[in-house]
């Protein structure tokens, strides 16, 4: 494990000019008022877990269980999912409602992105309710399962690149050349349609607030791969609840994006081999992620690819079964336990972004 206190906290990077202008949106009323038109929308479960905190010697360990989200397996079907109801809600406004004129909303569009992994299920579920056209590029390490999955709900599949920063280069490209719009997960110079994807997120920031009631975290662990699900999270808490958590953003060893950044005091793009952790393998930050988590997260912390494949067996015989991405924010907990950082005095929240990994 490394770990990285924030010296950031509070005022943010000192160099932003080469990041894109703009926020993490911080208020979920248009989030939770789309999704309220939404029969597959529910609040997922916040659990306590008393065996677990006991094990590592904490006051209390409660997870936000993703791993059902809309029946897409992950809480990623919040965000893109949103960012195109938004679209389709700026051309219908509430008309939306009506499953008939939804059905066609965005007819004609075309949503081109990107994905390791989940977003791309966001993105194909998205354009299909509102009668748009997704076509998602994947990595050649992506499995053949995931790309199945994908064409299962309407949408086109492209394999392109080695990785997921080629295999994005090769959708920014389609939406260039077809005039599509490029639906990305992340933010940076000439893509930011990552910022309406992260204000999905705050559906899910806003359950666990409502479902903690008084019992604020001491700490939060929040995995990250380019930083939406943690900028978006992030935003929101440390406008309900202040600083009274510290928040640590958990990252592979393989794939530093966000620390990388935060110890240089700039945007830089990290480097490494591929990590087990997919969904979080991203050697490039989000750049309006990384200007939210420069200045609101307390700190950054890299574990190595077995090191979380080890720790999140202990999920499986408690029936939380997932990936190591999706536990890469649990495996942090575990780190931090050991090192005695955390102690007897400290009630911890994590994510359980994801369930078990496609074969």
């Amino acid at each position: 494990m490394e770990y990285l206190a924030n010296p950031w906290r509070g005022t943010g990077l000192p160099k932003t000019d080469d990041l894109v202008a703009g926020a993490v949106a911080d208020d979920p009323e248009l989030v939770l008022h789309l999704l309220g038109m939404c029969p597959a929308y529910q609040p997922t479960a916040l659990v306590k877990q008393g065996e677990l905190a006991d094990e590592l010697g904490l006051a209390g360990l409660t997870i936000k269980d993703e791993r059902q989200r809309m029946g897409l397996g992950s809480f990623k079907a919040l965000g893109a999912a949103f960012a195109i109801a938004k679209q389709a809600h700026l051309a219908q406004g509430d008309a939306l409602a009506d499953p008939e004129v939804a059905k066609s909303a965005l007819k004609g569009e075309t949503f081109v992105t990107a994905s390791a992994g989940n977003h791309g299920l966001s993105v194909a579920a998205g354009a299909r309710i509102f009668g748009a056209r997704a076509v998602i590029y994947l990595a050649q390490t992506v499995p053949v399962g995931f790309a199945d999955r994908l064409r299962g709900i309407g949408a086109d599949v492209v394999i392109e690149g080695a990785d997921y920063e080629a295999s994005m280069a090769g959708a920014a490209k389609a939406a260039t050349d077809n005039g599509w719009t490029l639906l990305s997960d992340s933010t940076w110079a000439g893509c930011t349609t990552g910022q309406d994807v992260m204000e999905g997120y705050l559906a899910m920031a806003s359950e666990i607030v409502e479902q903690a009631g008084n019992e604020v975290p001491t700490h939060v662990f929040l995995q990250a791969g380019v930083g939406g699900l943690a900028a978006g999270v992030t935003a929101y808490l440390r406008k309900v609840w202040g600083d009274t958590p510290q928040i640590i953003v958990v990252e592979p060893e393989a794939a530093p994006a966000l620390y990388e950044c935060v110890k240089a005091g700039k945007f830089v793009a990290s480097s490494g081999p591929s990590s087990n952790m997919g969904r979080l393998d991203c050697k490039e930050a989000s750049h309006l992620a990384l200007k939210c988590l420069a200045e609101q997260a307390d700190g950054f912390m890299l574990l190595s690819d077995d090191y979380v494949a080890e720790t999140i067996a202990r999920l499986e015989p408690l029936g939380l079964e997932t990936s190591p991405s999706g536990g890469a924010g649990y495996a942090g907990v575990v780190a931090a336990a050991r090192a005695d950082s955390i102690g007897s005095s400290d009630r911890v929240l994590v994510i359980l972004s994801e369930g078990p990994a496609d074969e």
